[in-house]
């Protein structure tokens, strides 16, 4: 195997910051240059892709002065990220004690385990109609569907940074006098902290990426409208741009909290 495959093809090594950014710009020029080829004719009936089925990538661009300006993207973002963020909390505020509970203690785990696992195993997507029957179509139900979200993805990675706790730590607080509570706020929950953030991190992101399912019914704001309104009245180059914007959004969330969890725990940051 000649040189350059076999270093492309290498297991174990570090990428330079240039070739990592290089990569990962490959995938999306030829995604651009296929979709350009694509949508690109001189006159639209020549295309190999109709224009009301997939609009260039230059009409796309081309309609976002309209999208955020009459549509009031910018008002959308900050709707839907507040409706991600305060599901987000709800769930987190249940799903983190209670996962803490099972990893520290067995007949807790036995209790609630089998949530866990079922909760594994249940398409999020099959709980919106019953958020829809409990909390109506109000914007009570778009929160607590994205709670529920975050709930079920967040329990088994709570619970699972929790137990993987090497009981070393413990049998030392404990030969040291330390009792049940102190192991569990002293011992426990620091040492998996780290894990416990990283899993906080996760679950928003999965909320996020459910917004869209969120905001499918009575939504008079928010991205998940403007995509449902557009797909109904138009323009269809709307519907990529909000997805564009959702991918862009997202991304830029995940990587402020990266940032911020590898200040909180330097000590991570190479893990």
């Amino acid at each position: 195997m000649i040189k350059p495959v076999r270093d492309f093809f290498r297991m174990k090594d570090d990428v330079p910051l240039w070739e990592s950014v290089l990569l990962g710009t490959l995938p999306v020029v030829l995604v651009l240059l296929l979709w350009m080829w694509a949508t690109t004719a001189d006159i639209p009936e020549h295309r190999r892709i109709s224009p009301t089925i997939l609009p260039s990538p230059v009409e796309v661009a081309a309609s976002l002065p309209e999208l955020w300006g009459r549509r009031q993207l910018a008002a959308s973002i900050l709707y839907s990220l507040g409706r991600v963020a305060a599901g987000f909390l709800i769930g987190a505020a249940v799903a983190v004690p209670l996962g803490i509970a099972m990893g520290a203690f067995v007949r807790i785990k036995a209790l609630f385990l089998p949530v866990a696992v079922i909760g594994g195993y249940t398409p999020i997507a099959a709980l919106l109609p019953l958020t829809m029957m409990l909390f109506g179509i109000g914007e009570s139900q778009k929160i607590m569907f994205l709670a529920v979200a975050a709930f079920v993805y967040l329990l088994p990675l709570v619970f699972k940074a929790v137990s993987s706790v090497d009981e070393v730590y413990l049998e030392t607080a404990a030969t040291l006098g330390a009792g049940t509570w102190k192991q569990v706020t002293r011992v426990l929950v620091p040492v998996a902290l780290a894990e416990i953030y990283n899993a906080l991190r996760l679950a928003f992101a999965v909320g996020w990426t459910y917004i869209i399912l969120a905001e499918m019914v009575d939504a008079d704001r928010g991205l998940g409208n403007l995509i449902i309104v557009s797909q109904r009245r138009g323009p269809r180059e709307h519907i990529f741009l909000v997805i564009l914007v959702i991918a862009l959004v997202g991304f830029l969330v995940d990587w402020i909290l990266a940032r911020l969890g590898r200040w909180l725990f330097p000590h991570k940051a190479g893990a």
